[in-house]
């Protein structure tokens, strides 16, 4: 509850919600955020819920020429659902639609940092886990959440759901746990796990990385099977109904969780159906990782063959230049690599991170986890037994198959996020977690002794003593050194205003004809359909190949080519106005190479290289600068009929009129 008002208070403070017209308020919604939130004012407008639903799954007032399944294709689920509670609860007259959607998304939050503070809580055995944990959650924001740049974004409603299931996954792999508590945590992982996958495009993807930990935890005999197996099934059946409710995703068919859990099922029925002790069971056994490596790229392959799908082929050639497999010049795929999400770690990351003191106790944390993990497995290969029970005097943390689990967990999770920089908000949560459990387990501290052989105190004691003292030592030192910084973002008076975008934003509405359809850029476009609700050409949607190749023309505005070809690119889409952004077409970016017009120049052959130098040549002028000049042949096709510091707004005109 105080994590929520806290984000409620900070985002009040920056932006001066309470204060501010609807279509300010609506103006910090950008880029996609601006288009989750448009459907949702769109449901609340509809006469009813069912007539609300039917507008957004054949939805063809949003982007000119084109009918799309607003639900399928943007994951609107959670915008049904705060629909429906807004509607049910007769909330209209209490609240106002915005307030009440981003108090959902930041009630999630609270339940995401809560699901972080009970993993934490269960693992160690100690409240101060979890306060550790939610403190350098909070501490660390900047690389925990985005909640702070964009509100609707899909992972801010579906990570709680994710971390929920985290929470009783971690409950449910522990020893000799109760038949009941057992139950709850079964029926939790179910629900959670369907809700998760309902809400993100992308969540099957993480999920196949937490079945590659579970499966490697099984792998080497440190979980139950029958309770690892129990997780496939939830797995499967969310993937199944999923599939049947989000309008036969594909997607979901071909996802690589789908083609690994039923390997692993497939691989289980065959070793159970070998005689224990004969020489193929126990090459089987020996061979079981390669076995389920290879029915799993089979079955992806066969499926992929056989199931009609468009399963995010920019994602995969993404990849492949990624890792250096490939060059292209294709504007989209170096727009992508561009994007400071999808770029490896900055060193500021790690600054950050070490500042907090957060990554160093998670690295000891790690090693000593990691060296007990190796010591189990080492004995498992020679024969030995798991103990039933683990108490603290052996010092085998180990063995608990809950914390080999989310070891396995962060090192995956870890290794994706020195990649791409956008995976760290999946990362650092857990990084939270791991650390503030480790310092707070005395069994951690136990395992520790038991290597360095302690004898002038004894372990068990001194153990029990620092995982009070430590976390304590660090709770003070965080407290003293972030606690003002924290409560000085509270009294900080910020100010959010962008007086052009507002300007041009009313124009729109007052001036523009309703049946008239706009051209820009995609982030744009986004806003100008939530502020407006007017048509646009183009949208800021990443997962559709021909809104793709429609953002990429039109981007053309921006690029070296002729008055008649943009003219023949922009009607082709039935666009009435285009508008050409200053911040765009003056860029100044700190990449060179990354900014929009030298990606466009590169894509359409313009760029020249000489002695060592590469600059840009094309015998027309860039576009943007040249409609500005108000000479021919610019003003046969288009009539600038607005402008102010930051927007030109251009006619198209129907009629080409030749002007000398």
């Amino acid at each position: 509850m105080m994590y929520a008002v806290y984000l409620s208070t900070y985002h009040e403070r920056k932006f001066w919600f309470s204060s501010r017209q609807e279509l300010e308020r609506e103006i910090t919604f950008q880029g996609d955020s601006a288009i989750y939130y448009s459907f949702y004012k769109e449901l609340l407008k509809a006469p009813s819920f069912e007539r609300g639903v039917y507008e957004l799954t054949h939805n063809n007032k949003t982007i000119s020429l084109k009918t799309i399944n607003a639900v399928q294709q943007m994951t609107l689920y959670p915008e049904l659902i705060a629909s429906v509670l807004y509607q049910a609860s007769g909330s209209e007259e209490v609240i106002e639609p915005v307030y009440f959607y981003i108090g959902i998304v930041f009630g999630l939050q609270g339940i995401y940092v809560t699901a972080l503070f009970v993993t934490s809580w269960v693992m160690s055995g100690t409240w101060l886990a979890g306060m550790l944990t939610v403190a350098w959650f909070i501490i660390n924001r900047t690389d925990t959440t985005r909640i702070d740049y964009s509100i609707p974004s899909r992972e801010n409603w579906a990570l709680p759901y994710f971390a929920c299931q985290v929470a009783a996954l971690t409950g449910y792999l522990k020893k000799n746990l109760n038949c009941s508590a057992e139950k709850f945590c079964y029926l939790l992982v179910s629900a959670s796990t369907y809700t998760f996958m309902m809400m993100w495009e992308y969540s099957h993807y993480l999920l196949f990385v937490q079945a590659v930990s579970l499966f490697l935890l099984d792998s080497f005999a440190l979980a139950q099977t029958e309770k690892v197996h129990e997780v496939y099934k939830i797995y499967l059946f969310s993937l199944l109904l999923g599939y049947l409710l989000q309008f036969e995703n594909s997607a979901l068919l071909v996802s690589p969780l789908l083609s690994l859990v039923a390997a692993l099922m497939l691989s289980k029925c065959l070793q159970m159906n070998m005689k224990k002790g004969t020489f193929l069971s126990r090459l089987l056994k020996i061979m079981y990782i390669y076995l389920v490596l290879t029915i799993t790229l089979t079955l992806n392959f066969l499926l992929k063959m056989f199931v009609p799908h468009k399963e995010n082929e920019h994602l995969l050639k993404f990849l492949e230049v990624k890792l250096g497999l490939n060059t292209t010049k294709n504007f989209t795929m170096n727009w992508l690599l561009c994007q400071e999400s999808l770029q490896a770690p900055s060193q500021d990351f790690f600054l950050r991170l070490t500042q907090s003191s957060l990554l160093p106790f998670y690295i000891l944390v790690l090693i000593i986890c990691l060296f007990s993990v190796t010591q189990v497995i080492f004995r498992r290969i020679c024969g030995e037994p798991l103990k039933e029970t683990v108490k603290l005097e052996d010092g085998r943390i180990g063995e608990r198959p809950e914390i080999v689990y989310h070891v396995i967990h962060t090192i995956l999770l870890g290794s994706l996020a020195m990649c791409l920089e956008g995976m760290k908000y999946l990362w650092t949560p857990y990084v939270c977690m791991l650390a503030a459990f480790g310092v707070c387990s005395p069994e951690l501290w136990m395992t520790l002794f038991k290597w360095l052989r302690l004898k002038a105190v004894h372990p068990i004691l001194l153990a029990l003593i620092l995982s009070m003292a430590v976390p304590t030592i660090i709770g003070f030192s965080l407290w003293k050194e972030f606690f003002p910084r924290i409560m000085s973002e509270l009294s900080e008076i910020q100010e959010f205003y962008d007086p052009d975008t507002v300007e041009l934003m009313t124009w729109i509405k007052r001036q523009a004809p309703v049946a008239a359809v706009f051209a820009g850029s995609p982030q744009l476009m986004g806003v100008i359909k939530l502020c407006t609700g007017w048509m646009v050409s183009s949208l800021p949607i990443y997962n559709d190949d021909d809104l793709l190749k429609r953002n990429e023309n039109i981007y053309q505005i921006y690029s070296k080519r002729s008055a008649e070809d943009i003219y023949k690119i922009l009607t082709s889409y039935k666009a009435n106005f285009l508008i050409i952004e200053d911040s765009i077409c003056n860029e100044v970016g700190p990449v060179r190479g990354c900014r929009v017009k030298d990606l466009l120049d590169i894509a359409n052959g313009h760029v020249v290289c000489e002695e060592g130098d590469s600059y840009a040549y094309s015998k027309y002028g860039r576009f943007c600068h040249e409609i500005k000049m108000n000479y021919s042949p610019y003003v046969n096709y288009f009539t600038r009929v607005y402008w102010n510091r930051s927007y030109f707004v251009y006619r198209i005109n129907t009629v080409i009129s030749f002007q000398s």
